[in-house]
């Protein structure tokens, strides 16, 4: 019997595609180690994104291929995740204790662009990231009741603010620091500094993710977001109907054109189904956000249902990733979190750090 050799584990393994990365874990470059051991076959899998909902399942994919060539006795296939700093946009120095940042967007408000932005991070969150969320809006910050946070942020030395901790995550709103009825009356140039100041001060501690929950439109912080925040990448919510899409439209445009990648669509109110009969109707018509995806060729994230406890689980500050866990919502939520995190993983990595810096005395 011939040995067996590592391209024919290679070659198993490039059977099993990866949902998130669309592509084989040969090909994705995941794949760091084979040892080949008489029969006794070894696979050290790294993959670039959280995956501890997903991986058991993909180890036991990979197993299946493997253990069926002729001669193999035994597999082990170990897979562990790496999350490393992606490239940003040119000139934008990177922030200490943040590896990635990727804003949530929506060309108009009430799609429910902060829902999907606190249980995007708490999904990433559950999968295994260190993950940090930024409400970027200034005049309208919802996170605070989102997250059930009534505390104010502390600082240490009067000058930088700590995160306020909730579910794991680390956070910072203008809410935190103002009363909930009080109204932001403000111009555009004191909204822009808040938002810097509010990123820039806060001691953020070696997220993986910050997620940045933006206001609507393609206005002031949008501006200030593409050319002096080092963003990673972009999420567009939309609902499928037309206005909806018209306006998304505008924001998947406006990072295009100051050259943030969009990872991707997600389509918000998508069907409703009936608590009492089950009856399903698409009250705000229907593949709105997959077309789009399609016309402007970017990724189509997922599909999220119009219910009641989404709204309700959000407003007592408990929001459903952590509600209920193990409920068809959740895993929605952390298949689009997979889904994000590993489009991101296939850019361009971040090499400045690794770079020495040169200094030039006179002696």
């Amino acid at each position: 019997m011939a040995e067996l050799s590592q391209l024919q584990v290679e070659t198993a393994l490039k059977q099993v595609i990866d949902p998130y990365l669309e592509q084989d874990l040969v090909t994705a470059k995941a794949v760091k180690k084979i040892t080949v051991d008489g029969g006794k076959v070894t696979v050290d899998v790294q993959l670039g994104y959280p995956a501890k909902g997903w991986k058991d399942e993909l180890a036991a994919k990979l197993k299946e291929k493997v253990a069926a060539i002729e001669g193999v006795k035994d597999v082990a296939i170990n897979i562990a995740a790496s999350i490393v700093s992606h490239s940003v946009q040119k000139g934008v120095k990177p922030i200490p204790g943040i590896k990635n940042i990727i804003a949530v967007a929506s060309g108009k408000g009430g799609v429910g662009k902060s829902t999907v932005s606190v249980n995007l991070a708490l999904a990433l969150s559950v999968e295994g990231a260190n993950v940090g969320i930024l409400d970027a809006d200034i005049y309208g910050p919802s996170q605070p009741r989102m997250l059930g946070v009534k505390m104010k942020p502390e600082s240490k030395d009067g000058k930088s603010l700590e995160p306020i901790h909730s579910y794991h995550l680390q956070a910072m709103s203008i809410g935190f620091l103002i009363d909930e009825e009080t109204p932001m009356i403000w111009r555009g140039p004191m909204v822009t500094q808040a938002l810097e100041q509010l990123l820039r001060d806060t001691n953020w501690k070696d997220l993986d993710y910050l997620i940045v929950d933006l206001p609507p439109g393609t206005g002031d912080t949008q501006l200030t977001l593409a050319q002096k925040v080092p963003v990673t990448g972009a999420v567009i919510v939309t609902t499928p109907q037309d206005i909806a899409l018209l306006d998304a439209r505008k924001g998947l445009k406006m990072f295009e054109k100051v050259e943030i990648p969009v990872l991707g669509i997600v389509e918000n109110m998508s069907i409703y189904i009936c608590p009492k009969c089950g009856h399903e109707d698409h009250i705000f018509s229907e593949g709105g956000g997959r077309r789009m995806a399609e016309e402007n060729d970017v990724d189509f994230l997922g599909a999220l249902p119009l219910d009641r406890r989404i709204r309700e689980e959000t407003d007592s500050g408990k929001p459903t990733v952590v509600a209920d866990p193990d409920c068809r919502i959740s895993q929605l939520y952390r298949e689009i979190a997979r889904r994000v995190a590993a489009r991101l993983s296939l850019q361009k990595k971040d090499y400045a750090a690794k770079f020495p810096s040169i200094v030039i005395q006179n002696t």
